[in-house]
């Protein structure tokens, strides 16, 4: 893939007015999930739910770009039809997880450093000729007493960038996600300290490995209070502390930004990403990239809570989950209702 052709894949994931939803959860990750509502946790109950997801009608109408797991990007419809054939016909554009795993970062307690740079080149080559367009890495960072350190923040960083040039040789659009944790008792400031510093770290290793910014995406944290902080600052007030720091630090350059969940409530993930839209069309924003949403629990779960595992109940839920991606595709036009938001998506589902 030429160099435009990488800015042209880029754009076409966060420039349509459309956004992208992760559905790379690991095994692991989704068994958990399946074992909280007792479905069974095997590959053939992840098949299907992920069926239910590839499948759902209208899907395309606010999915630019899916970014899938290696189980996933090798299942197939119960037909026989891949699941890559169904996006790709669909007009959504295929992404691959590519990191294996965040693993304890040596001499750093609490700490951790994401792996997969060994054999990624080979990986990444295989994925490409799979139908992957655009892939995904995402790095840790806890935030806490004396964390994070700045070694953990550096290793990931170089980390990421190293993955970004892997990508960009391999022809594909690397998604860069430096997330900082949502969990702990950190203030807003805090994590806006920290969520500025590790971006900053992210953008001199990009450079120094010569990634090509207009041929990328990042997916950051949303600027937020601890999950157990005793002050909860409102949605404008974090609205306006992520769109400072990502205008402080984030190059012109970069395609767009792509804004992952981290385990907000779905209502909530809308509600800050629309209030983040909103203040990016006043008169004195400037914006330089479009601002969209990657999100995967904020999209699925209220339509794996209506699932359950059960064949009966796919059509209800394939309604909860095209919901959830048209209520985002309206936060990035400014338009999402928060006050309407639930009771509408019960007579949805009824």
């Amino acid at each position: 893939m030429t160099a435009q052709a990488l800015v042209d894949t880029a754009r076409r994931l966060v420039a349509s007015g459309k956004g992208l939803l992760a559905m790379d959860e690991s095994n692991g990750t989704c068994n958990k999930r399946f074992a909280a509502l007792d479905i069974a946790q095997t590959e053939e109950a992840r098949r299907d739910w992920r069926e239910l997801i590839i499948t759902t009608p209208g899907l395309a109408d606010n999915i630019s770009g899916a970014i899938l797991y290696d189980e996933t990007i090798r299942q197939t419809r119960k037909d026989g039809t891949p699941f890559v054939k169904l996006l790709s016909d669909a007009g959504i554009v295929i992404g691959i997880k590519v990191d294996t795993g965040a693993k304890d970062l040596a001499g750093r307690p609490g700490e951790k450093i994401t792996e997969g740079l060994d054999g990624l080149r080979e990986r990444l080559k295989e994925y490409a000729g799979m139908g992957a367009r655009f892939a995904k890495w995402r790095a840790v960072i806890t935030l806490g007493d004396d964390l994070p350190s700045r070694g953990c923040i550096e290793a990931n960083a170089q980390a990421l960038a190293r993955y970004a040039a892997l990508c960009q040789e391999a022809g594909l659009v690397p998604m860069v996600e430096p997330e900082v944790l949502m969990a702990g008792r950190h203030t807003l400031e805090q994590c806006k300290e920290v969520t500025q510093e590790t971006l900053h770290s992210v953008f001199n290793h990009l450079y120094i490995q010569d990634v090509m910014l207009g041929g990328m995406i990042l997916k950051p944290n949303m600027v937020l209070p601890g999950l157990s902080c005793p002050k909860q600052e409102s949605v404008d007030e974090v609205a306006a502390a992520t769109v400072q720091s990502l205008l402080k630090i984030v190059p012109a350059a970069v395609a767009g930004i792509a804004f992952l969940s981290g385990g907000q409530s779905p209502e909530l993930a809308s509600a800050r990403l629309n209030a983040m839209n909103v203040l990016a069309k006043s008169p004195d924003a400037h914006l330089p990239w479009p601002l969209v949403f990657s999100f995967a629990r904020a999209i699925q779960q209220p339509a794996l809570d209506f699932w359950h595992g059960e064949a009966g109940k796919v059509e209800r839920a394939q309604h909860a989950l095209e919901y959830r991606a048209a209520c985002n595709r309206a936060a990035l036009n400014g338009s999402y209702a928060a006050a309407a938001d639930r009771p509408r998506l019960k007579a949805i589902v009824r």
